[in-house]
């Protein structure tokens, strides 16, 4: 059972963003991308009030994906990345990105926070940062 609305379209959107954000981060690194945007669907707070659908996350601005801005995004999206994709949507979670909202991929060691929100861990090269319950039940 899905924990978002989706299509067709939207799980080959999320795939091309899982693949264009943290494909040398392997298949693990990938899911955790995912589980950030699924949780930016189900959030409804902080910068992701009005995000409702993957097309809205993915290329909602500002706030959105740096992948969104280059060539290797546009690709078509593989079955191998559609599957990783649907696996988040059915709601599996990978620690550290299991309530994360936010990710990024620093030149040295992950902050302690970013923008106000606690670093949860690091996954090869990105570092994931989830708010508080009191702020955002629904990632929980």
């Amino acid at each position: 059972m899905a924990v978002i609305a989706t299509n067709a379209a939207s799980e080959k959107l999320l795939a091309r963003l899982l693949r264009a954000e943290a494909e040398g981060d392997g298949n693990l690194g990938m899911l955790m991308v995912g589980n950030v945007g699924v949780n930016r669907v189900r959030a409804d707070c902080l910068d992701f009030k009005d995000i409702r659908t993957i097309e809205n996350m993915v290329y909602q601005s500002p706030g959105g994906f740096e992948a969104t801005q280059k060539s290797y995004f546009y690709q078509r999206a593989r079955e191998h990345d559609i599957n990783l994709a649907r696996r988040t949507i059915k709601g599996e979670r990978f620690h550290p990105a299991s309530n994360a909202l936010w990710f990024f991929m620093p030149g040295g060691s992950c902050p302690s926070q970013w923008y106000g929100q606690w670093n949860t861990g690091r996954y090869k090269s990105h570092c994931f940062f989830t708010p508080s319950q009191s702020e955002c039940p629904s990632v929980f």
